[in-house]
Parts: structure tokens; sequence; C-alpha cells
């Protein structure tokens, strides 16, 4: 019987836009499962790379002091919320300049077609408004995000797929005519795929301005969950928890049991919604208190904050230096050297 061929090491990565402080849409749907991801963790990868997309943000943000001072909260909020940097390589985008290179060889093999069938894209220019260069090839320094890493997965939601599949294209364009230079990278959907709503009952987005922040002030929390839309149902009425956007916000935070209650109350009819919603303050003030606590000591210590940033750009930097020189060798860039051959899906 052959040898069995070594198991190949997954290598997760992904990113988030300093657009805005952090939302509970944005923990439920990407933050936790980076934590999942996290070497030792349950569901685990042997490697995981987090960074925080300020060349993406400048796209919308405009304002170098709020940007910078995003970016800054971002960090915090990341490693207060469980991101561990001894498990976990986190570090700000622009402290790569590996990868707009590696953007650059990537747009040569880029057809304009697949752009603009890009969602982002479509998406602005269906509805009348501007959408300037960046958005136009925000894909691409998606995907050079991505495969300067040799990430193997990247934690996505449904939205962002197309994404994921035009970084494959991108990739397999270049392995194509350069040889076997990028790994492919496989999506990993958030499970259950569920939006968090928010408090309108829209999916949560900042474009929405429906969203509850993980860590505003709880009175300001407060009166933005007593301000969630609901329905007009008398309250003797039974109602159906499933589908309730309250109910959902609740179920997110609240213990097992605690759901199951509050799930045959809803059946069971003869409550008012204001009761959900100061059970879903209750219950939100106890699901992030450890990491209200944490913040709190990070944000008293800014050169912790700063030591981590850099401690991952310099790893992260080694990685994608490795896999730019590759690319830059493979197409004639790196000028007196050969391009250096692995075996198929050999990278690590």
């Amino acid at each position: 019987m052959p040898p069995e061929a070594p198991r190949r090491p997954t290598r997760a990565l992904s990113g988030i836009q300093p657009t805005g402080r952090f939302h509970w849409g944005n923990y439920f749907g990407a933050i936790r499962q980076y934590i999942d991801l996290q070497p030792g963790a349950h569901q685990a990868a042997d490697e995981a790379y987090y960074f925080i997309a300020d060349l993406h943000a400048l796209t919308t943000v405009r304002d170098p002091a709020r940007l910078r001072s995003l970016v800054h909260a971002a960090a915090v909020d990341l490693v207060a919320l469980g991101l561990d940097p001894d498990r976990a390589v986190l570090y700000v985008q622009s402290d790569v300049p590996e990868v707009t290179e590696l953007t650059w060889l990537l747009m040569t093999v880029t057809p304009m077609g697949l752009l603009e069938r890009c969602h982002a894209y479509k998406d602005k220019k269906s509805r009348g408004l501007p959408a300037d260069a960046g958005l136009f090839t925000y894909p691409v320094l998606m995907a050079a995000d991505i495969l300067a890493y040799d990430a193997t997965v990247v934690p996505v939601g449904e939205d962002q797929v197309q994404h994921i599949e035009v970084c494959r294209d991108l990739a397999g364009t270049f392995n194509h005519l350069y040889g076997d230079v990028f790994t492919l990278p496989k999506p990993r959907l958030v499970e259950g795929g569920a939006k968090v709503p928010g408090t309108d009952g829209q999916k949560m987005s900042k474009s929405y301005e429906n969203t509850i922040e993980v860590f505003e002030d709880l009175a300001a929390q407060k009166k933005k969950i007593m301000r969630i839309t609901t329905d007009s149902r008398p309250m003797e009425e039974p109602k159906d928890p499933e589908g309730d956007h309250l109910f959902e916000l609740f179920a997110l935070m609240a213990p097992e049991t605690d759901r199951a209650k509050m799930a045959d109350l809803y059946r069971r009819g003869g409550f008012g919604y204001g009761e959900v919603k100061k059970a879903l303050v209750e219950a939100a003030a106890a699901f992030f208190a450890d990491a209200r606590a944490r913040r709190a000591e990070l944000e008293a210590d800014p050169a912790r904050i700063e030591a981590i940033l850099a401690a991952g750009a310099a790893k992260a930097r080694a990685k994608a230096g490795e896999v730019l020189g590759r690319a830059r060798r493979a197409c004639g860039l790196a000028r007196g050297e050969t391009m250096v051959s692995g075996g198929k899906g050999g990278h690590s």
C-alpha cells in the first residue's frame, strides 16, 4: 500500500474593515468565527491570519484621523473579544506592502468583464451611485489579501462567496500561465448562514443605520434595544418565536435554558414586547461583560496593542514576502532568478 500523503496544514485568513465600530452583526457574523478558527479552539485551523482592512476602508472613510482611530479601536475590540495574538496573527493590512504589489500582478491577468459582474460594483452602478476604481478593483485586492498567505480557508458570509470565486479564478489563471504559484482557497460559510437582524428587522448593517454596537455605552445600548421595531399584535395573542427578529437577537445572547423559556412565553402569549426587550438588555450585558472588562484593560495600555500589531505585521510580511517572491520569479520580474517549482498544491 502506498504511504498516505502528508496532511496539508490548514491556514485560515479573513479581514474586517474599520469603517465604524463593530456591532452585533460583525461579532456573530464574522468575529466569533475568527475566534473559533484559532489554533487550539474547537474548530481550529493549524494557523490563522486576521487583518484590519484599512486599504479597503479608504473607499469609504476619507477622514485620516478617523481612520487611524477606527483601526486602533478595531484592534482593541478584536483582542478584547477573544482573538489571541499568541495563537493567531493579527495585523493591519497596509503594514504589509507586499500585498499591494501582488495586487498589480493579479491585475494583469484580471478580465474587465469579471470585475463588472461583481455585485458590489453592480449594485452601486444600478443605484446611480458613484463607483470609483477602488471599488471596481476591490475583488483583486481581496484576492491578493488571501493568496499572499497561502490561505486554504476563508470564513465569509454568503454575500462574500463571489469574491472567493474571483480569487480562485485569478489564482487559477496565474497558475495556468506561470506554473504552480498560488494555493486555491475555499470559502467557509458562517454556520447556519443566518443574518443578524438590526433594530428595524433588516440585516444589521452600518449602511442601514440599524446597528447595536458591541462596546457602546450600556445606557445608549439600552435605548436602542428599547426602540427595536415590533409588530402590533395584542399581548394575549400567542406568537411564533421563529422568524421574530427580537427573539432572534435574544437567542444569540441568552443561555439555552433562557432561550427555551422565552420561546415558551412566545407560544403561550400574554406578554408584552417590552418584557422581551428588557430581557435582551440583561442578556447582552451579561454576554459581553468579560469582553468589556478586557477592553478597559487594553485601552489603558495602548503600547500593548501597537506591539501586537507590529509583531503580527512582521509575521505577515515574512509569509507574504515568500509568496510574492514566488510570483515575481514565476512571471519574470526577479532578474537572474529562475522559478523553483514546488509540487502541485505543495505550498504551506
